[in-house]
């Protein structure tokens, strides 16, 4: 490893395994943080580091980088997509991508979800990107704080993600000065989620090698509890560009073969998506299998009479009726739960999520976010239509709609 940089990935004390993939190359840094169970993350992100690891080279403007960088993750996009298309048991996998390519005296920055990059400068440790979450949105219309936000239930919602989510993802780009000296930190959530930012530049401050520091971030979040895989990137600014290499960890360096996709068409896939935004990084439990039976535990079966197979018949209809019935209700109940509008909590404005219909008693919507906008301070025409309630196709909207109705 080059002293200038250091990048390690852990699975953690919780996870069995590791959905992080990272990247340190000469001109191109990279971490990516999947989701989608045990059997999408660790595909999502490999292959995405491991493609976009292409953009390691020299390129002669920021312009010219900033291009490159968007259209190869619309790319990585597009072909997760494929490899859900060839691989249906993949469905709904997804991952976020936080990357650099140093250009000259410039790094140009490319971003999508939670992963973070870090700029430690004089002394100051700054985020450079945004997280794309659920509560980030709450923090920036000042409804939550940070502190609540550690806390906060829906941590772990994302609004932007690459993957089987959406077709045309918006993807954040910014350029600022490479500066000799300065000490730069990508990384996954497993590290911020138990690291906080005083934590951080303790560890990234001082004359420690990158090496050295990338070990006692992993260490340390070890000993924090490791809910997550943790994935770090510690990069040292020198005056010219590092040395070549091509240092892949987590899942983008395992030695196992990605699902390949057709080639021809790029376009994007015309099946919907399994997931909309948000989505939540929560593992979901994976089913229990049931140890076949030995031969000698099968008994013969005595054999039904023609009524006994008569009623046989009518008794597996009734179970496949009933069955395609339930499967139905709760198809559509799920997209009940895709939907979210603003409607009248006492005398407040509340977001809520669902549709404003109860069927058989059940209420097919519920509180979602509360606010502090009263009934009273909106106008005539709003406060009819939060009386009548207004439709939103997703909860960014809706929050959104809300601040407005706040004068935010």
């Amino acid at each position: 490893m080059s002293p200038l940089v250091s990048a390690r990935s852990d699975v953690g004390r919780v996870r069995t395994s590791n959905q992080d993939s990272g990247f340190a190359g000469q001109f191109f840094f990279v971490v990516a943080d999947g989701m989608g169970g045990h059997a999408g993350g660790d595909v999502a992100s490999g292959i995405a580091v491991r493609d976009l690891a292409s953009l390691d080279r020299r390129f002669s403007s920021v312009a010219e980088a900033r291009t490159a960088l968007v259209t190869e993750l619309k790319t990585v996009n597009d072909k997760l997509s494929r490899v859900v298309d060839n691989n249906p048991e993949l469905a709904g996998l997804g991952t976020t991508v936080s990357g650099m390519v140093r250009v000259g005296d410039r790094f140009v920055i490319a971003h999508i979800g939670d992963s973070r990059i870090y700029r430690l400068s004089n002394g100051e440790l700054i985020q450079v990107t945004a997280d794309h979450t659920f509560v980030q949105q709450l923090i920036d219309a000042g409804r939550i704080t940070h502190a609540e936000a550690k806390d906060h239930p829906r941590r772990s919602v994302l609004m932007r993600v690459l993957g089987d989510v959406d077709d045309d993802p918006t993807i954040d780009t910014l350029d600022l000065p490479a500066i000799p000296g300065e000490r730069w930190l990508l990384c996954s959530d497993g590290l911020t989620g138990v690291l906080d930012d005083d934590a951080l530049t303790a560890l990234l401050a001082g004359d420690n090698d990158p090496e050295t520091v990338s070990a006692r971030l992993i260490d340390r979040s070890l000993a924090g509890g490791g809910p997550d895989n943790i994935t770090v990137i510690v990069l040292d600014v020198a005056g010219e560009e590092g040395e070549a290499r091509s240092d892949f960890v987590g899942s983008a360096a395992s030695k196992r073969k990605f699902p390949a996709v057709e080639t021809g068409d790029t376009g994007s896939s015309p099946r919907p998506k399994t997931r909309t935004v948000p989505v939540a990084t929560s593992e979901l439990p994976l089913p229990s299998t049931q140890p076949k039976p030995r031969r000698d535990d099968v008994r013969e079966q005595p054999r039904l009479s023609a009524r006994g197979r008569r009623r046989l018949r009518a008794g597996i209809i009734a179970v496949v009726v009933i069955a395609v019935l339930v499967s139905a209700a709760i198809v559509g109940y799920r997209w009940t739960q895709t939907r979210f509008y603003l409607g009248a909590s006492g005398t407040h404005v509340a977001v809520y999520q669902g549709i404003p219909v109860t069927l058989g008693g059940l209420a097919l919507s519920q509180v979602y976010l509360d606010s502090d906008v009263l009934l009273s301070s909106l106008s005539q025409f709003e406060r009819s239509q939060v009386t009548q309630t207004v439709s939103f196709d997703n909860v960014s909207e809706a929050v959104s709609a809300l601040n407005r109705m706040n004068g935010e």
